[in-house]
């Protein structure tokens, strides 16, 4: 299954972003477990002892979806416009469509595979092939398409689930191997090392990332199978590449197991995750910010608003701060801190380390639940079903510094064909006005698009331009 990044599509097309573009490949603990052991050979050295445990556990996974057919031209607002009434364009049909990804089983007792989001979307079925060609239809517990994470459950016997490692101990320079279906060909392995750890590629605005980069071949169909090390534990899902073409140039990422375990967690217990916020924008602290604020070193992440009432604002935490420290760990980037917190269960409590006005200071603050600000379109405007609004705030923090203005309302999602999606909003566009009325938080935004019936007029942020929507 493929899907190419940022720049979001839809499989299985790739699209070039200059001379590269990022493509989304594919697509309790366990009660049995392969056992990881790995025999003494005899002669050449070989991964098979190890491999030959672990694969059964390794599954394909084939999607048959409804795909939209419509006419691009339908997809501008104002030529729609143009034509709505009598005579306009008959309304969008759909075709089925097929494809192909992989997971891992991760819970043998219960039937639990993991995989990516991008994998399952948008599925009218799921069905899972295993190695010994046994094949069950799928259930999906729950999806999350910020970290690219699914989980699906299957009845069956006599499974075999690979262990997971903690990944946190992953290492630049440790073997790993990657299992799945590049390409529909089931039961591929590559290898390779791990290049790098703690990616933020940017795929997409919102998003939580933390990847680990390998050159093990990851190829379309790979998404949502096993990055393993050389003790046969799971360390990573393979997600998406670095691409040309859109296959494989030895630059590929994984989501790493800790993150998906945690995800993994949070979908089998309550269907969906329960996003964590403290509230505030921020940004990397640069040579040049690190040189005005008198820090010895680039790094860390400085606090550019507190959204009032939030929890960061309730613990005390102040515009100017200087955040190096999130639960003992170093914050690198104001990315790295908001993908923790964003992990983190809701009433957890994050403690940082702080510098204000070069004194150091500990602050603990109890992660909110993100989804106590968002508003479902449908709630809002008919042709705003589809649509989920929320803070700005909650994702503001890029490294270059821009987009701190916590104004407006952010379009976290569009649901692909829906009323919304028709209406011309897409992911990532920020609602700044509603009838030429500005909008500085969530209530106002929703006070002034919550009429249920009549025409809106949204002033729209699409990257570095903006536009009007007439929404009726």
């Amino acid at each position: 299954m493929l899907r190419p990044l940022l720049i979001k599509a839809v499989a299985p097309a790739v699209v070039a972003a200059g001379l590269l573009s990022f493509v989304l490949v594919g697509g309790s603990p366990p009660s049995v477990q392969a056992d990881i052991s790995i025999p003494m050979t005899q002669g050449t050295p070989s991964l098979a002892p190890m491999l030959k445990n672990i694969m059964p556990a390794v599954v394909n996974i084939a999607v048959t979806s409804k795909v939209e057919i419509q006419n691009p031209l339908m997809q501008d607002p104002f030529f729609r416009r143009f034509f709505e009434g009598p005579g306009a364009p008959e309304q969008p049909q759909e075709r089925e469509s097929q494809s192909t990804g992989s997971g891992v089983i991760v819970d043998a007792k219960k039937g639990y595979v993991i995989t990516n989001n991008h994998v399952i979307d948008q599925a009218e079925s799921i069905r899972v092939r295993l190695s010994d060609d046994r094949e069950f239809d799928a259930k999906l517990i729950g999806k999350d398409p910020q970290t690219d994470v699914a989980v699906v459950q299957i009845d069956a016997k006599n499974l075999v689930a690979i262990p997971m490692a903690d990944s946190d101990k992953a290492q630049v320079g440790d073997f790993v191997v990657a299992i799945g279906s590049p390409f529909g060909l089931r039961q591929t392995v590559t290898s390779g090392i791990v290049s790098a750890v703690g990616r933020h590629t940017g795929i997409s605005e919102g998003g939580y990332e933390d990847f680990i980069q390998t050159d093990a071949s990851i190829n379309p169909g790979n998404s949502g199978g096993a990055l393993v090390n050389l003790n046969g534990e799971l360390i990573g899902i393979p997600s998406n590449i670095l691409s040309r073409s859109g296959g494989n140039i030895g630059i590929g990422f994984a989501i790493p197991m800790n993150q998906a375990r945690n995800v993994m967690d949070q979908l089998v217990e309550h269907g969906s995750v329960q996003r964590g916020r403290i509230g505030v924008v921020g940004q990397d602290v640069t040579p040049d910010l690190a040189k005005a604020f008198g820090l010895p070193s680039a790094r860390g992440a400085v606090v550019a608003q507190v959204v009032p009432d939030s929890p960061a604002d309730k613990a005390g935490l102040k515009s100017e701060d200087i955040i190096l420290e999130a639960n003992g760990k170093e914050v690198q980037s104001f990315v790295q801190l908001r993908n923790a917190v964003g992990l983190m269960r809701v009433g957890e409590k994050v403690k940082l380390k702080v510098l204000r006005e070069g004194k150091p200071r500990d602050i603990t603050v109890e992660v909110g639940k993100a989804e106590d600000q968002v508003a479902s379109g449908e709630g809002l405007h008919p042709a705003l079903a589809g649509a989920v609004f929320g803070p700005r705030a909650e994702i503001a923090g890029k490294p270059s510094g821009e987009g701190l203005d916590a104004k407006g309302v952010l379009v976290q999602q569009v649901a692909p064909g829906s009323p919304a999606a028709r209406t011309g909003l897409r992911p990532d566009d920020v609602v700044i006005a509603v009838n030429r009325q500005s909008i500085d938080s969530m209530a106002k935004f929703e006070e002034l698009a919550g009429v249920k019936e009549g025409q809106l007029l949204l002033h729209v942020q699409r990257g570095d331009g903006a536009l009007f929507l007439i929404v009726r």
